[in-house]
């Protein structure tokens, strides 16, 4: 609350005048040489200067606006504007083949009147060539195009004219007249006549009747060159009106071009000033005066400008008579320079680049009276943006460090939502300067881009840039926000230049045209010029309606009491009301009383320490120190003029009390008007609507603004009430009495300035599907643009609460929709729309409930779920406080209304919200909401009466219902919306609600005289609702909750789909193993949850995660049905055998494993059986589990059935743990060989031939022996052994062997490829190892020695086998230490000659003979024959024992006889001989010593 000087109005602007989308439009040159030619020499017309005019039409129904910006010289954009219609969007924008002059002129084409050509364009450029374009309708233009040629006319001034450059230009219908600089006037008759027809032009001359008659010209005395022209319509007349550079004015007749008044406009007064503008009053039909206005411009020591506003006195008898009146208004303009005026036959306003000025001509004298002055839309936004003084914007961030103490977590979003909220407001938001801001900051968008932004995606855009500009420039947010700020204000002043005047003659409303957008100008109401006002008017309220006491006593007080609030309101600056704002409409952390108590504090002793540090941290030690030094200065001063005004203003009431008193009177001022009517909406979608919308915006901030200086005095008041003397039922009065009311004026006022200033929530964006059913052909274009203009900045919520009174009333409204409004036309009207929206058409006391859940409906449709929130909230927190709950409740239902609305609200916000804390907590609070909506008194009735999109579907004839009748159908509609919305939490809670009231509900007292309001049973409806919390729990991943609701579940029927679905839930979200952790009670369900599960195991795919078949294995083993484990297991590991042949699939070594898996598991389960029933089916295709007759649980650990009991019967397929066991072998005998690249597939418990083969050639030995030590015994494994040993031995050898070398039964087929790495399967966990593990190097050598010493006991003949396959392949060969040591076997010790097991010394010795490897075979008996002589003395008695030593005395034989042979063929003759001699010798000895050994033997014997 402020008071400044005479104030007569403010600005309005038309929201959404700034983002017109102009369609191009260029204009072709016919004489492009020529043209190009008078381009290169100097200007013939006026310099391109910024220039707007308008015109009315069709009697001023339609305003034509045109506008030359001097930045596009070559370009003129047209808007036409209509009052019963929107602010157009798109306009036309001209462009010429040169710079134009400022000035054009569009009318109504009543030369040729068209339909396709309703307006006529004049325009002139500087160089000269005039332009007469006849328009279509500007939605016909497409951009980019060229304007047709056969529309428009083009002439030269220079061909018709040689009297020198042009001054001044004026049009009407089919005359365009030009003024010279040499003071002549010619008028042509453009769009009229041909240009070379006789008559196109004429020159205004004073000729007298003989110079016509004889042709001679004769020009007159001598005038001055033309200043300026207009033409105007004088009771039926066209005159034109010249004003020449000397003060000569004179008025012409366009009909027969006579000159009918000339007069010097001079004065004593103005000697020395010279003429520079003329304006001529439109003709008033019943006055015969008609006001003109001249400006003039005194030079000679400070440039100042004039307006003589003189009166011209028509008289229209025989002939045309105008007389100048003698009285002459003087307006001087103090400072600025003029734009624009315009004048009617009783008002002038003047538009200056500094402001507007209106001026009162009812009794024009030469004293003038003081003018009144415009607040524009400058000053507005200067304060919105803390522009308007150095230290506004300084004192916000210390008021807001001193409240939130815990720094800059709360304080720099607390800060960054004041400054969005107020540069996105209506009338300071502006489209261009805000793209010119952002573009200063190098961010950059298409015109598209721009314009597709919501007023949440240009915040998201402002504050990362604010953001940003912060980090990298290392600067606080706060002063990114004021330097952004200060480019903003800068620009918006930049590009929102006042250019000219618009004034409606039917209705007298005068706007302001900007460069790039349109306002309208308002009167004062009474009680905002008594705030806003100045000091001196304040003697006389009265004036301002404010006749509220019938002493002067009275009146004095209040004005004193008004100057101590207005110290306040200065003390605090624009900034507190701001923060108490934000605190209010946002979801601020601070609730708005602390705020108060803040600013008290503040108020008493100034700002806390955290501000006087942020100065220090900000500024520098010393200016810190100095602010804190004029602070504490300045709030001294201001608690001792404080103190000296009130104790003045008791003084002067006596007592506190009768000041309390005014103040409760002048309280009532503060109100929002009460107006029973049925207001129109009729101009909701007119240029009307958005004057209303934001002169409601104004107002309401100013009503809110003055209520809150009030609440902050009275608590000042409190505050100090000791320091002035004020008892205590004075206080009491002012806390329990004047506060709330206030704060009451205050909430009113706050959502009526919401409604109007906030920006409407986008549409919500449809899924697909809703889209495509809602699809047409004949979309409806009104709702597309409807929703392209929510959540536009410039469309507030406002718009959306006209466009419902429309469609619902049709009544009388004070703004018409055929006219633009005047000032006090938006007045009235603001009156009755915040009278509406306060307190709806009835207007009564109690109205604000029941009308708040109106408005919340209205908003509901429109999805506007933001501001419904708001308004509830804020509705509910009033009514706590002046009301108790229970009270609350007795207003017929509203306040069931209210929470039912505020949780449909809620309930839509959750489910545009994305997942999070933020979610749940609307949730939850809509949760709340719709349970105390149940709970309320007569909630059944006033939900009900609500309308089918919002409210409860009606019961039908049902009268009267129980409340837990109603509250079961009420939660079940809840619970359906949640679910709607997929949200299953809130769905859940409702559903168990219904469930608590079921009994009660369907009880004989529950029923309406005796009826079943359900029709359904008990068991039904609670089998419906356990379904639906199993549902929602499910949802929820509440895996236990939902098992309970099954099992809760009293419908059979229900519960088994149920558990169905919690199967396959429990599959999808892979958590089976719940089903077997026994966390869940499986009451009278393990059959059934078995079955289920194996139901959806033969259905499923084999290889699919999580397997069922592991999870009834699990859940057998759990029961310890071990059995059914086993099988179950066991069919998991058949099909994999079974669909792995049918399907191939690419993996099948991860196939085999798991294979192998299961077969181990089952052989893992049947071990912990009972030897008599460890056997199971194989459970074929249609076999089941449970048609069997064995017992289900046999632990190994049970006493030996008796002889008498009854063997199970085994089925002829069975399958018991040895073919378990075999099978095993087998697939882990697959696996191996995949990994190694070889497909192989078995008979199933049958070895095949070729299995160990291929084994052995991908050196997988231990796998191949595993294979023969399972399926072979006796000779047959014996047979086999040799085989593998034989091919392990081929592997040994260098070179590759014939497969005719060896025995005819060992397949040597491909075993001496070089070996890869070798494999061990370990049982029950067949890997492939590192080599290392298997041998004891890397050679095939050491593998053989190792498998040859590990397996020859199972084959005392396997190094003979392996010594004849070497041979045999080589017999050359040298057998490696080791294995000839296994032949000798520690013979030399124990003296028993060559004798022993089958791989024995002689062995060896005879296959050194076979394969002609003699002299290996004689080192060999002489070794073993030189061992027996010289044994121990303690073994000669053993030796001598009958039978103890044996020799190969044959293959000796054969030996000698080999070596004879060799002698007598003369092969190796010497080496042959010399090993017979060594023979010889040896064998004498040896019978030597044998025949002294067997006549010893006798003796020995006994």
């Amino acid at each position: 609350m402020g008071i400044g000087s005479t104030l007569g109005g403010m600005e309005v602007p038309i929201i959404g005048s700034d983002s017109v989308k102009w369609v191009e439009v260029s204009v072709p040159s016919f004489s492009s040489s020529s043209s190009s030619a008078v381009a290169s020499s100097p200007p013939f017309a006026p310099l391109t200067e910024d220039y707007a005019s308008s015109s009315g039409v069709k009697d001023s129904s339609i305003h034509l606006i045109w506008k030359i910006h001097k930045a596009l010289p070559h370009a003129l954009e047209l808007l036409e504007l209509s009052a019963n219609k929107e602010f157009p969007m798109v306009g036309l924008r001209i462009t010429f083949p040169d710079a134009l002059s400022p000035f054009a002129f569009v009318c109504q084409n009543q030369i040729t009147y068209s339909a396709r050509h309703p307006y006529l364009l004049y325009a002139l450029t500087v160089s000269g060539v005039v332009y007469l374009l006849k328009l279509r309708n500007i939605s016909t233009y497409a951009s980019s195009s060229v304007f047709p040629s056969d529309e428009l006319i083009e002439f030269d001034v220079h061909t018709y004219s040689n009297h020198g450059a042009i001054t001044t230009v004026a049009a009407t219908a089919g005359c365009f007249a030009v003024g010279f600089n040499d003071g002549s006037v010619s008028c042509f008759q453009l769009g009229i006549l041909d240009q070379s027809a006789p008559g196109f032009v004429h020159e205004l001359r004073d000729d007298s009747g003989i110079g016509r008659l004889w042709g001679i010209i004769s020009r007159g005395r001598i005038v001055g060159a033309v200043q300026d022209l207009l033409v105007c319509e004088v009771h039926g007349k066209q005159l034109l009106f010249v004003l020449h550079s000397d003060g000569i004015l004179r008025v012409w007749d366009c009909t027969n071009y006579g000159r009918i008044f000339s007069h010097t406009m001079s004065s004593p007064e103005l000697a020395g000033a010279t003429v520079k503008r003329l304006w001529v009053a439109q003709a008033d039909n019943d006055s015969s005066v008609i006001p003109l206005a001249i400006l003039y411009s005194q030079t000679l020591e400070a440039s100042m400008e004039m307006i003589y506003v003189y009166g011209l006195h028509c008289s229209f008898s025989d002939r045309t008579v105008l007389t100048l009146e003698p009285s002459v208004q003087n307006l001087p303009l103090e400072e600025g320079r003029c734009i624009d005026v315009k004048l009617t036959s009783d008002k002038i306003w003047i538009l200056k680049d500094n402001g507007l000025v209106f001026h009162n001509l009812l009794h024009p004298t030469v004293t003038v009276e003081e003018p009144q002055c415009y607040a524009l839309q400058e000053e507005f936004v200067a304060d919105q943006l803390f522009q308007s003084s150095e230290h506004s914007s300084d004192n916000l961030l210390w008021i807001t460090h001193s409240l939130f103490s815990s720094g800059k977590d709360h304080t720099v979003p607390f800060v960054s939502s004041i400054f969005l909220r107020r540069l996105l407001c209506p009338g300071v938001h502006h489209n261009i300067s805000l793209r010119a801001t952002l573009l200063d900051y190098n961010r950059h968008w298409t015109d598209s881009e721009f314009h597709s932004l919501t007023a949440d995606g240009l915040k998201k855009e402002i504050l990362s840039l604010i953001e940003t500009e912060g980090s990298t420039e290392n600067s606080s947010i706060f002063y990114c926000w004021k330097n952004f700020c200060t480019r903003y204000f800068h620009n918006w002043c930049k590009n929102n230049a006042p250019c000219g005047l618009l004034l409606d003659s039917s209705s007298g409303a005068i706007g302001l045209i900007r460069k790039n957008s349109l306002a309208f100008l308002r009167c004062l109401e009474d009680i905002e010029r008594l705030v806003i006002g100045s000091s001196d008017e304040h003697g006389d309220p009265v004036s301002f309606g404010l006749d509220l006491f019938d002493d002067d006593l009275a009146s004095e007080i209040l004005m004193e009491m008004l100057r101590c609030v207005i110290s306040i309101s200065q003390q605090l600056g624009k900034t507190a009301s701001a923060i108490f704002y934000e605190s209010l409409v946002s979801t601020s952390v601070v609730p708005s009383e602390e705020i108060i108590h803040c600013i008290m504090k503040i108020l008493v002793i100034g700002y806390s320490s955290s501000a006087a540090m942020l100065h220090v941290s900000d500024t520098g030690a010393d200016i810190a120190w100095e602010k804190k030094l004029a602070d504490h200065k300045n709030i001294r001063k201001f608690s001792i003029d404080m103190l000296l005004s009130l104790h003045a203003l008791r003084e002067k009431a006596v007592t506190w009390a009768r000041v309390l008193n005014v103040i409760e009177s002048f309280l009532k001022f503060l109100v929002p008007r009460k107006i029973i009517h049925n207001f129109d909406a009729e101009i909701s979608s007119s240029i009307n609507a958005s004057i209303l919308v934001q002169a409601t915006s104004q107002i309401s901030k100013v009503m809110f603004e003055s209520a809150l200086d009030m609440l902050l005095f009275l608590n000042y008041l409190v505050k100090i009430s000791g320091q002035i003397h004020m008892l205590h039922d004075d206080i009491s009065r002012i806390q329990l009495e004047l506060v709330p009311m206030i704060e009451e004026i205050v909430s009113e006022w706050l959502v009526v300035h919401f409604f109007a200033n906030t920006p409407s929530q986008p549409a919500a964006i449809e899924d697909f599907s809703s889209q495509l059913s809602s699809l047409q052909i004949d979309s409806n274009m009104s709702k597309r643009s409807w929703n392209e203009k929510l959540g536009k900045c410039h469309f507030t919520l406002a718009f959306i609460l006209l466009h419902n009174i429309q469609s619902s009333s049709g009544d009388h409204s004070n703004l018409s929709s055929k006219c633009l409004p005047s000032s006090h036309d938006v007045i009235n009207s603001m009156h009755d729309f915040t009278s509406w929206i306060i307190w709806g058409k009835s207007g009564e006391s109690s109205a604000f409930l029941s009308h708040s859940t109106e408005l919340a409906l209205i908003l509901l449709r429109h999805g506007q779920y933001d501001a419904i929130e708001y308004l509830l909230t804020t509705v509910e927190a009033h009514l706590r406080k002046e009301k108790t709950s229970q009270s609350i409740q007795d207003t017929d239902g509203r306040w069931c209304i209210l929470h039912h609305l505020l949780g449909c609200c809620l309930l839509a916000q959750a489910r545009s919200t994305s997942h999070g804390m933020l979610k749940e907590k609307k949730v939850n609070e809509a949760v709340r909401c719709f349970f105390r909506a149940s709970s309320g008194k007569g909630a059944s009735q006033a939900l009900q009466s609500l309308s089918h999109e919002v409210g409860f579907p009606h019961l039908g004839s049902l009268g009267c219902v129980s409340d837990a009748a109603w509250k079961v159908h009420y939660y079940q509609w809840a619970m359906q919306i949640f679910e709607q919305y997929n949200i299953s939490e809130g769905a859940c809670q409702f559903a168990l609600a219904a469930l608590e009231q079921v009994d009660e509900a369907l009880s004989p007292k529950g029923h309406y005289y005796g009826r079943d309001p359900f029709s359904e049973s008990t068991a039904t409806i609670k089998g419906r609702l356990w379904a639906n919390v199993f549902k929602f729990t499910l949802d929820l991943n509440r895996f236990y909750d939902a098992y309970c609701a099954i099992i809760t579940n009293p419908d059979e029927e229900s519960k088994y789909i149920c558990l169905r679905r919690f199967i396959i839930v429990l599959y999808e979200c892979g958590a089976m193993k719940i089903l077997c952790g026994g966390q869940l009670p499986f009451i009278g369900l393990s059959d059934k949850v078995e079955q289920e599960l194996a139901w959806k195991a033969e259905r499923s795919d084999i290889l699919a995660k999580p397997n069922l078949y592991k999870l009834l294995y699990a859940f057998e083993m759990h029961r310890h049905n071990w059995r059914r484990a086993a099988g179950y297991i066991y069919l998991y590991s058949a099909r994999l055998r079974t669909e792995a042949a049918l399907k191939d699939y690419l993996h099948t070594s991860l196939v085999l494993q798991e294979r192998l898996n299961g077969l181990s598991a089952a052989i893992n389960a049947l071990y912990l059986v009972h030897p008599v029933y460890a056997w199971i089916d194989p459970l074929l295709e249609g076999n089941s589990l449970h048609n069997e007759h064995y017992p289900r649980k046999k632990a190994r650990t049970m006493e030996e059935q008796t002889s008498n009991d009854v063997q199970p019967q085994r089925s002829q397929s069975y399958v018991d743990i040895e073919k378990l066991e075999n099978e095993f072998v087998l697939t882990s005998a697959e696996y191996l060989l995949s990994l190694a690249s070889v497909k192989w597939t078995f008979t199933v418990h049958k070895a095949p031939s070729d299995l160990v083969d291929l084994l052995v050639q991908k050196n997988l030995y231990d796998m191949a022996f595993t294979v023969l030590l399972k399926f072979f015994k006796g000779s047959a494994l014996k047979r086999e052994l040799e085989r593998v040993f034989s091919a392990m031995s081929l592997k040994c050898c260098q070179n590759k062997v014939d497969s005719s070398c060896v025995r005819e039964d060992v397949r040597t087929h491909g075993l001496l490829l070089m070996s890869s790495k070798t494999e061990m399967v370990v049982h029950g966990s067949p890997d492939v190892v590192p080599a290392a593990q298997q041998s004891k190097g890397n050679s095939q050598w050491e593998t053989l020695e190792l498998y040859l010493e590990k397996y020859r006991g199972f084959h005392a003949k396997l190094p003979v086998i392996v010594a004849e396959t070497f041979l045999s392949a080589d017999p050359h060969i040298e057998l490696p230490l080791w294995l000839v040591q296994m032949f000798k076997d520690g013979r030399r010790e124990r003296m028993w000659g060559m004798t022993g097991k089958e791989s024995n010394p002689a062995s060896l010795f005879q296959l050194y003979v076979d394969y002609g490897r003699y002299t290996e075979a004689t080192n060999l008996l002489l070794d073993y024959i030189e061992s027996f002589a010289s044994a121990r003395p303690a073994d000669i008695i053993n030796r001598k024992r009958p039978s103890a030593v044996w020799f190969p005395y044959t293959a000796i034989e054969r030996l000698c006889c080999q070596l004879e042979e060799f002698i007598s063929c003369g092969r190796m003759v010497d080496h042959c001989e010399k090993l017979r001699k060594l023979l010889h010798g040896a064998l004498q000895k040896h019978l030597q010593l044998l025949r002294v050994d067997s006549d010893d033997a006798p003796s020995a014997v006994h």
